[in-house]
């Protein structure tokens, strides 16, 4: 059987559903596919351990679209007509050390550099330098992350302008392991910078990682670890609601599993039922682009682009363990307990650094706990729970490759979990057995398993080094969302700027699509929507 609308879109990860609305919102009828049971791939709430433990299945934080025109200037109506709400969780952080020693970060920034006071006065005045001097310059980081390839000037144009600019030209070239070593002393802050730094998983003595140790940290003391009321879905539930709204379909459990190419041209897809859904104007792809240039003869896509994406670096492996607890998971310190809902443990910086090398390397590495993310959002957003519960997420990078004589993660996954969990413990009492209700481990491969295009367990949609970002990101010559085949866009996190809950991919293939399809998307955007002539 057929099935037409005019943009048929693969795969409804939040970037995709943004794409799709902003498409809608201009008139088109978008129809919209996914794998999976539900919609959101990354932004998704389940109940992973029960009924009424409503958990975060991937993405928890998303500070960083909060920054995106679409939620600043509410573009879309999701905050004032579709409910959607974000707490800022304070305090922002709280990281325990190996001596154990601990910071905690809070919004108040006074009260920040009197934590970071406690072990390095002189490291103060440098945390304060660091957030005044991105301040100052976070516009231009913000105008070039929103803005499509040929849509404006680039970063580099931009910073050659500012006063200082080619200071932070530098900066975003190195890693973020030479920004904190030269700017701080204390190990314990270097630590914690490494903590923060590291969230997105790209290794901290990565080339082109420097600027995250400025934007990832500035961000959080602003706007702290966002996290939407009801669980990451809720971003999930507004864009699907605007969607029927607007005449467009969100369809579930259609596996799509090749493109259909006309005279070279996309102009539909074909799931693995048979079925096929045609476009009369447009397809969208959030497919990682390792499974999409499979979806078509390589010849269609060009030598250029298929080694592209035969050299595209997949990231960082990752894994999440899923607790139901009876009590908050507070720390112990000297002033009391103390809990967050961004928590975590970090090693010394050189057992950061060895992780991320390991993983470059394809060695295993199954050393300690050097970085650890326990995440709580129940603590401010407690409906996500039956009454007096909470529920745990332990977050930690992993090495795909697995330790001699161990033949696969299902069986090693329970002998990490319990090293992490006997490892925040020293820390953490009420995580012990007696507190914990139920509790559930996704390895690297179970997360691939579950969403198939987080290759190797790694959600962030491909490393974010200097050679797998910007203008290299997906391919070379490929990063303004139009793909090879005409007729073919591509958003979603292999796209730039890539992972994380950023909606940015999403908006930035909604205006290179519209300006195609003969709008200003400016004037879309304004609820104009009158079209011109162009195409792809």
């Amino acid at each position: 059987m057929t099935h037409t609308a005019d943009v048929v879109v693969a795969g409804a990860g939040h970037n995709s559903l943004i794409t799709a609305a902003y498409l809608a919102r201009a008139g088109y009828e978008c129809l919209v596919l996914d794998a999976r049971a539900i919609p959101g791939g990354g932004a998704a709430t389940e109940e992973l351990l029960g009924p009424g433990y409503r958990i975060d299945s991937c993405s928890t934080g998303h500070t960083i679209i909060r920054v995106n025109p679409l939620l600043v200037n509410d573009e879309l109506g999701l905050h004032a007509d579709y409910g959607l709400e974000y707490l800022e969780p304070d305090p922002v952080g709280h990281v325990a050390f190996p001596d154990g020693e601990q910071l905690t970060m809070w919004l108040d920034l006074d009260r920040t550099c009197d934590e970071i006071a406690r072990f390095s006065p002189g490291d103060v005045e440098a945390y304060r330098r660091l957030i005044r001097e991105y301040d100052e310059v976070k516009g231009i980081f913000g105008r070039a992350r929103v803005t499509p390839p040929g849509f404006g000037p680039s970063l580099d144009e931009m910073l050659l302008e500012h006063p200082r600019g080619r200071i932070w030209l530098r900066r975003n070239a190195i890693t973020a392991w030479d920004v904190i070593r030269r700017e701080f002393a204390d190990r314990h802050v270097q630590a914690f910078m490494i903590w923060q730094a590291f969230q997105t998983l790209v290794p901290v003595d990565a080339a082109g990682s420097g600027v995250n140790a400025y934007s990832i940290i500035f961000g959080r003391q602003g706007r702290s670890w966002s996290i939407p009321r009801g669980g990451s879905g809720a971003l999930t539930d507004a864009l699907t609601r605007f969607l029927e709204d607007h005449g467009s379909t969100v369809v579930c459990n259609r596996q799509v599993s090749r493109l259909v190419l006309e005279d070279g041209r996309c102009t539909g897809v074909e799931t693995d039922d048979g079925e096929r859904y045609m476009a009369r104007r447009a397809v969208l792809s959030t497919i990682h682009v390792k499974h999409l240039v499979e979806m078509a003869p390589r010849d269609a896509w060009g030598e250029e682009f298929v080694y592209g994406v035969d050299t595209y670096d997949v990231g960082m492996s990752g894994m999440a363990c899923y607790l139901a607890t009876d009590a908050a998971p507070e720390f112990q310190t000297p002033d009391g307990p103390r809990a967050a809902v961004s928590a975590g443990t970090v090693g010394w910086p050189e057992e950061v650094l060895a992780l991320g090398r390991a993983v470059r390397d394809g060695r295993p590495h199954d050393q300690g706990v050097p970085w650890l993310l326990v995440a709580t959002p129940t603590l401010v957003d407690p409906d996500r729970a039956p009454e007096g519960h909470h529920t745990v997420k332990l977050l930690s990078p992993q090495t795909w490759d697995l330790p001699e004589g161990v033949a696969s993660w299902d069986e090693h996954k329970e002998t990490v979990f319990r090293r992490q969990l006997e490892h925040v413990r020293r820390f953490v009492p009420a995580l012990s057995d007696e507190h914990i209700l139920t509790y559930y481990v996704k390895s690297p491969a179970d997360i691939e398993r579950s969403n198939q295009h987080m290759l190797r367990g790694a959600f962030h949609g491909g490393d974010r080094s200097y050679a797998f970002s910007g203008k290299y990101r997906p391919v070379p010559g490929w990063a303004s969302h139009r793909m090879p085949i005409p007729g073919l866009y591509q958003t979603g996190g292999t796209t730039s700027v890539g992972g994380s809950v950023t909606g940015v991919p999403g908006r930035s293939a909604a205006m290179v699509m519209l300006s195609d399809l003969g709008h200003d998307p400016e004037e879309v955007i304004a609820g104009a929507g009158r079209a011109r002539a162009g195409s792809h």
